[in-house]
């Protein structure tokens, strides 16, 4: 009898044992050796999912859309971009020029051996799930969440006074709720302003060779990025949908994941 315990209570620790081992994230080596942390859950369809500024891989799962696309069967696969969370923040301009950010995911894309996958960025994540999506033809479809089409301007306002504030400049007011939240934060201020000098725009001209379906989704009251309605015009058979909220609200909605599962089911 006290061996079927014994029995017992070992098969119960395995289960535990490999339940923490599938939470458990792993760290895939970049080709210029920078470690990029990242999650894989679900065994389904993959779907990559590329966070914000100042956002880590475990932002997703403060909001609707990751437990959604689980439970839809989908494979989702979050990451810490560089210079974020758990990856390698290095201080070099080289570490982050050159579309880095984008090669992150399609040498994380090849080292799980995906043929195709869809890919969902929100914010700064949208910028970054653009340029994948005009370098990567293993991308089924795309997401852009929170994103106008400010970004297409190399030279945008906002991206120019972010990286200066991060070097140091104070007379720029317009960016100063985004150094509040960084130095409350205690985020690594280096890492970040490296990643607004070399934050990559994508051109009308490359946007225009886009031939994967593409959704935008913005908040009603999301004015922070652009114009939406401008960027589905320059990207060819584009859908636009919108959902209750301002930036920071609008992809925590259900509206927001059952927008995007729809799309991902067409």
């Amino acid at each position: 009898m006290k061996r079927i315990w014994l029995l017992i209570i070992v098969g119960i620790m395995v289960c535990f044992a490999a339940g923490a081992r599938q939470n458990e994230g792993s760290y895939f080596t970049a080709a210029d050796g920078v470690k990029i942390y990242y999650e894989v859950q679900g065994k389904g369809s993959p779907v990559i999912l590329v966070h914000g500024f100042t956002n880590n891989s475990q932002s997703w799962k403060k909001g609707t859309l990751y437990p959604a696309l689980l439970k839809a069967g989908y494979k989702v696969i979050i990451l810490d971009q560089r210079g974020n969370g758990r990856s390698d923040k290095p201080h070099t301009d080289a570490a982050y020029r050159d579309d880095a950010e984008a090669k992150d995911i399609m040498g994380l894309a090849t080292a799980l051996g995906l043929k195709q996958y869809d890919l969902i960025g929100y914010s700064r994540g949208s910028i970054i799930t653009s340029r994948v999506m005009v370098l990567d033809k293993r991308v089924r479809k795309a997401v852009m969440g929170g994103m106008g089409a400010a970004y297409t301007n190399p030279q945008w306002p906002r991206r120019v006074h972010a990286y200066r504030a991060l070097m140091g400049d104070t007379t720029l007011h317009d960016v100063d709720e985004m150094m509040a939240w960084i130095h409350k934060n205690n985020f690594d201020n280096t890492s970040l302003m490296l990643q607004q000098k070399y934050q990559p725009s994508t051109s009308p001209a490359e946007l225009a060779r886009v031939k994967i379906p593409v959704l935008l989704i913005d908040g009603n009251l999301d004015q922070t990025n652009g114009d939406v309605h401008e960027l589905q015009r320059l990207i060819p058979g584009s859908v636009y949908t919108e959902t209750p909220g301002d930036h920071n609200s609008a992809g925590n909605t259900e509206q927001f994941a059952s927008a995007i599962l729809a799309f991902l089911r067409q």
